[in-house]
């Protein structure tokens, strides 16, 4: 039919179809838009190199430290220092974790993988590592009252954790969901055209 030429691959290659739907005058603004696109995503691998360097000054440097002014400054509390250390590091490696995946999934849009299986690999391992850091915080709230080692300042800081990180891995569920949804609609879309 008249119409399934119209869509046909060959109209699109040549760009009868843009010209057809009078979208060749917008052709500046996606251009436009593709360059913006490519600063957005340097940009934020910038950004996510930075919190990178800064997280591992942190598991380097900080939290050790922290945890050994802690246990001088508090003695009858000096045999949590080595548990802090090790959840505080792994609670920062859950994060490092988090923007790694970040950057893959940004790579992903570069060459428009977005919706193909490799962003549900990403995506997996970033929910992992929200559930593990939240299960950190669970089980050092647990820890800390049994030891009665939290001041009330403390557990709500955990209890504000494990919320935050809930909330967090219930939305990646959801971002899940769309991004399931969104590739059957491209490979549907692509069968069509």
């Amino acid at each position: 039919s008249r119409c399934q030429r119209i869509v046909s691959n060959d109209h699109l290659r040549s760009g009868r179809m843009l010209r057809l739907l009078f979208l060749d005058r917008y052709i500046p603004f996606i251009d436009r838009q593709a360059g913006m696109q490519r600063t957005t995503i340097v940009v934020l691998k910038a950004l996510i190199l930075v919190l990178i360097g800064l997280l591992v000054v942190c598991q380097v440097g900080v939290i050790p430290a922290t945890a050994s002014a802690m246990a001088k400054r508090y003695p009858e509390f000096a045999e949590l220092e080595i548990p802090g250390i090790v959840v505080g590091v792994t609670f920062v490696l859950c994060a490092q974790v988090v923007l790694v995946c970040v950057w893959r999934l940004l790579d992903l849009v570069g060459v428009n993988g977005t919706f193909s299986e490799r962003a549900f690999v990403w995506v997996d391992i970033a929910l992992g590592a929200v559930v593990l850091a939240t299960l950190l915080i669970a089980a050092s709230l647990g820890i800390l009252l049994a030891g009665r080692a939290a001041a009330p300042s403390i557990s709500i800081l955990c209890l504000l954790g494990i919320v935050v990180g809930a909330g967090l891995s219930l939305l990646l569920v959801v971002l899940r969901g769309l991004l399931r949804k969104a590739s059957q609609l491209e490979r549907d879309l692509s069968v069509v055209v």
